[in-house]
């Protein structure tokens, strides 16, 4: 069905800006529910859409409608194929995929590039004593509290069990310290949950021009397992490593 043809006008000092006139015809999707309206303004002179005009323009529309709701349900995919469900933090495929970029850039461009890889200390003790289900909800928390501390240009994932890492783009050793305190802050100054305080460990690093992403990961998360063993709640950095 044909929309009316609509016409605009108003006072403006540029009479070749005037608006002269415009058609709005719906988009819909497959089932053809509306999505919104594909509009059509001109300038110029005062006229009608001409028929074939108009037909060229229903023709788009009945393509774009379903095109349009394909590339949403497809961003809706991605963005849960990203994040977990249960976090809502990046997943570890996206954690493993961004850090090879980032890695990338930062050697291509001589730029530096930080790493925290961060595990709820005695996590295990409290699945065993609350439960799984309550230890998803100290894990949902804790993803909130690291969530509301990391810049906008860091990426926060969580790489499986009680991981999580962030990645520092444009950022050093002591960015990634300062980041971890702020974090270990987050979690530990009130409780999450039936626990009145949680500590967090951490292994950063920072990029070296003989990393790869693996290595680069590699050597976070040893710096991670080194701070565990000297007595956890504190975080080590990789080259201090050994």
């Amino acid at each position: 069905m044909r929309i009316g043809y609509t016409y605009a006008h108003e006072e403006i000092r540029n009479e070749s800006d005037l608006i002269r006139g415009g058609v709005s015809i719906p988009l819909r999707d497959s089932e053809g529910e509306p999505i919104g309206p594909l509009a059509v303004l001109w300038r110029g002179e005062e006229r009608e859409a001409t028929d074939a005009e108009l037909a060229a323009l229903e023709e788009l529309a009945a393509r774009a409608g379903p095109a349009i709701e394909n590339a949403r349900r497809f961003g809706e995919a991605r963005q849960l194929a990203d994040h977990g469900a249960l976090t809502t933090l990046h997943n570890r495929r996206y954690f493993h995929e961004t850090l090879v970029r980032e890695c990338a850039r930062a050697h291509r461009y001589d730029r530096q590039l930080a790493l925290v890889v961060f595990d709820i200390d005695d996590f295990k003790a409290i699945n065993d004593r609350i439960g799984h289900l309550a230890g998803d909800s100290v894990l949902a928390g804790v993803s909130e509290r690291l969530q509301s501390v990391v810049r906008s240009a860091d990426i926060a994932c969580r790489v499986g069990g009680d991981e999580f890492a962030v990645i520092l783009p444009e950022s050093a050793l002591p960015d990634a310290g300062q980041l971890y305190r702020r974090v270990q802050f987050a979690v530990s100054g009130r409780p999450i949950g039936p626990f009145e305080r949680l500590h967090l460990s951490a292994g950063i690093a920072q990029l070296r021009q003989d990393d790869d992403a693996t290595s680069f990961f590699e050597r976070a998360d040893e710096a991670l397992y080194q701070a565990k063993e000297a007595g956890k709640a504190q975080f080590m950095a990789a080259d201090e490593v050994g």
